[in-house]
C-alpha cells in the first residue's frame, strides 16, 4: 500500500522564506505544501478549508502574531499538528507556546536537513524542539506546579495512563490507538486530568510528569 503524503500549510509573512521552505519539501516524496498563508487570518481560513496534517507556524507575526494565530487555530475542528517554526527563542515565547497547545517548537536556524526530520516526526504525532531549546525546558521543569502535586493522588489508573502517553507527545488519536479506546474518550480523560492537576494544557501535563519522574 502506498502512504499518502503527509500535508503541510505554512504561515509565515516572509515570502522569500516560504518559497524556501516549499522547495525544501518538494524534495521529500512523503511531504506536501497544500497552502501558504502570510499572516494569521489567513492562515486560519486555510487550515479550515484543508484540515493539513502539519501547520508550520511563524512566531512574529504583524498584528495577528503566532500565539494569536495558534489561539485561534485551537479554536478550529482541525485533525493536524501545529508546529511553531521561528527565530525567537525566548523562553516566555517558548513556554507560552506550548502552553497554549502548539505541538513543537522550531527555530529557523536548523539545518535543512534536521527540519524535514523533524516535520516527519511531527507528522507521527511526536512532540519536536530544536536541541538547544531542552535547557529551558529543563529550567522550566525544576519546579513542579503545588496544584498538580497535591491533586495527583485523584487520578484515575486509566488517566494516569494517558498522562503517560501525553508525555510522549502523543495525539489523542495515537493515543487511542495505543490505548484500543475511542479518540473521544481520550479527549474526555484529558480533560478531566487537567481539572485534577490545576493545569491549563496538555503540555504542561507532560512536562509536570516529567518533572514527577525527577
Amino acid at each position: 500500500m502506498t502512504m499518502m503524503p503527509a500535508t503541510l500549510l505554512l504561515i509565515d509573512d516572509h515570502p522569500t522564506l516560504r518559497r524556501g521552505i516549499c522547495q525544501l519539501v518538494s524534495l521529500d516524496p512523503m511531504l506536501q505544501v497544500i497552502g501558504e498563508a502570510g499572516n494569521g487570518p489567513d492562515g486560519v481560513r486555510l487550515a479550515r478549508e484543508h484540515d493539513p496534517d502539519l501547520i508550520l507556524l511563524d512566531m512574529n507575526m504583524p498584528e495577528y502574531d503566532g500565539l494569536v494565530t495558534l489561539n485561534a487555530l485551537r479554536q478550529q475542528p482541525l485533525s493536524g499538528r501545529v508546529v511553531i517554526f521561528t527565530v525567537s527563542d525566548l523562553r516566555q515565547d517558548v513556554i507560552a507556546a506550548l502552553q497554549q497547545g502548539a505541538d513543537g517548537y522550531l527555530l529557523k536556524d536548523m539545518e535543512p536537513e534536521a527540519l524535514l526530520a523533524a516535520l516527519h516526526q511531527a507528522a507521527a504525532g511526536e512532540m519536536v524542539l530544536s536541541d538547544n531549546l531542552v535547557p529551558l525546558l529543563a529550567e522550566q521543569l525544576r519546579t513542579p506546579p503545588a496544584p498538580a502535586s497535591l491533586a495527583a493522588s485523584s487520578l484515575t489508573p486509566r488517566e494516569e495512563e494517558i498522562l503517560r502517553q501525553l508525555a510522549r507527545g502523543l495525539s489523542n488519536k495515537l493515543i487511542a490507538r495505543e490505548l484500543d479506546i475511542s479518540e473521544s474518550t481520550v479527549k474526555v480523560h484529558v480533560k478531566h486530568l487537567l481539572q485534577k492537576l490545576g493545569l491549563r494544557s496538555r503540555t504542561e501535563a507532560a512536562v509536570w510528569l516529567l518533572q514527577r519522574k525527577q
